[in-house]
């Protein structure tokens, strides 16, 4: 449920390209990752805060951990069963993620909300 609602979170400031994979049979480290890219600095914060704020207002639930700038154009947030990596499209492109965790079923998600 968290993860999806990271997603809906991303979705709300308008990021692109999200997506949920299931690694839980991958990696003991956590259940889901959530990759999105934003467009700028401003919004790549924005994505990041909505997420952190909301969980936080909702759940009462802050990262564990928190690495990465949006100046640095990767912020990675560590909700503990849900890792977040927020990412300018032309660092997610470099470092591509989604190959490095190929073999992760990808959760589908609904489409974005009008």
């Amino acid at each position: 449920a968290m993860a999806r609602r990271i997603v809906e979170l991303a979705e709300d400031k308008k990021a692109a390209d999200i997506l949920l994979l299931d690694v839980r049979a991958l990696t003991a480290m956590t259940d889901y990752f959530v990759i999105c890219s934003g467009t700028s600095e401003p919004h790549l914060r924005a994505i990041v805060n909505e997420i952190v704020d909301r969980l936080e207002e909702e759940h009462e639930i802050s990262p564990r951990a928190k690495d990465g700038t949006v100046a640095g154009a990767w912020v990675v947030l560590d909700f503990f069963d849900v890792i977040v990596h927020v990412m300018r499209a032309d660092v997610r492109g470099r470092y591509d993620l989604e190959s490095l965790w190929g073999d992760a079923p990808v959760v589908k998600v609904r489409a974005a909300r009008s």
